[in-house]
């Protein structure tokens, strides 16, 4: 199946995004809907995507060979519930993980990571954005989620542990 530059771009979206979910991809895309991001991945990129057990979109081993980018963690070890040397990430996720409580430590709640945000780094993202930061860093079993009255982040792994790259 020859694929069209659009598709190609989706494609390499996926790789670097996996494991992700339909929101990831319906923001990546500037999609309306969950739907449409199902839609659009059953009628173009069909051959080349799987969902695991957890129905978490992942890129086949063809799909990673077809485009240049580099996966967004490795496969295997995500896959088998292991923590990854690597991550390739957005900006955002990153400051996430330099910010965020170590595993030894208390867990924060989504708001703790945004006040830690503005205290480092001078910025002021959106509350949804550090969640889904998290909750995508939870994905690739970076970080772990403790459940108190609301939903606590912290890291699964010291620091020194992971390689973070932030995605160009």
């Amino acid at each position: 199946m020859s694929l069209t530059d659009e598709e190609r771009d989706r494609l390499a979206d996926v790789v670097r995004l996996q494991p992700t979910k339909n929101g990831e991809l319906q923001d990546a895309w500037e999609m309306e809907s969950g739907s449409e991001v199902h839609g659009y991945l059953e009628n173009h990129l069909k051959e080349y995507y799987y969902r695991d057990d957890d129905s978490l979109i992942r890129a086949t081993a063809e799909a990673n060979d077809l485009v240049d980018v580099e996966p967004g963690v490795e496969p295997d070890a995500v896959a088998r519930g292991g923590v990854p040397e690597t991550i390739r990430v957005p900006e955002l996720e990153s400051r996430v993980v330099d910010v965020l409580a170590r595993p030894d430590e208390r867990s924060q709640s989504v708001v703790s990571v945004l006040n830690a945000l503005r205290e480092a780094y001078d910025v002021d993202p959106e509350v949804d954005a550090v969640r889904r930061a998290l909750r995508s860093l939870e994905r690739k079993n970076v970080v772990e989620v403790v459940y108190r009255t609301v939903p606590t982040f912290r890291l699964a792994v010291d620091r020194d542990e992971i390689t973070v790259e932030i995605e160009s």
